[in-house]
C-alpha cells in the first residue's frame, strides 16, 4: 500500500488561512489582487475567496520582492509581469536556504543541550 506523499492536501484555502500560512495581513493580500494581476484567487457565490496552491505561490513571490528585495509595489509588478525564471528560481532556493538554517540552529541546539560522551555533570 503506497502512502499519499503529495503535500497539498487541499484544493482552496480561505483569505484567512493563507494570511497565517504566510504571516500577511489579509488586508494586504486584499491589495495585492488589485495590484497584481497574477493573484486571483476564484470567489464563491457568497464572494469568499478561495486561493489556490498556485495563487499562494504567487503570493509569496510578490512577498519575497516586496519585503525582501524592498521593490515598490511598481517595481515588483514589473518583476512579476516580467516573469523571469531567475527570479522564481532564486526565491524558491532562499527558501530552502531558510528551511536548512532552521534545521542546522535546531542540531545546534541540540548538541549543546547534550553533554559530550564520557562526562558526567
Amino acid at each position: 500500500m503506497a502512502l499519499n506523499t503529495n503535500k497539498v492536501l487541499k484544493k482552496y484555502y480561505s483569505i484567512k488561512e493563507v494570511s497565517d500560512m504566510l504571516g500577511i495581513p489579509a488586508s494586504t493580500l486584499r491589495y495585492w489582487e488589485k495590484e497584481f494581476k497574477q493573484i486571483c484567487p476564484k470567489k464563491s457565490s457568497s464572494g469568499v475567496r478561495q486561493y489556490t496552491a498556485q495563487d499562494i505561490e504567487q503570493i509569496k513571490g510578490v512577498n519575497h520582492l516586496v519585503k525582501e528585495k524592498n521593490l515598490t509595489i511598481k517595481g515588483a509588478r514589473s518583476q512579476m509581469d516580467s516573469k523571469l525564471p531567475i527570479q522564481t528560481d532564486t526565491f524558491e532556493v532562499v527558501e530552502r536556504l531558510k528551511n536548512v538554517r532552521e534545521q542546522l540552529l535546531a542540531i545546534i541546539d541540540e548538541l549543546d543541550a547534550t553533554p559530550p560522551c564520557g562526562l558526567r555533570l
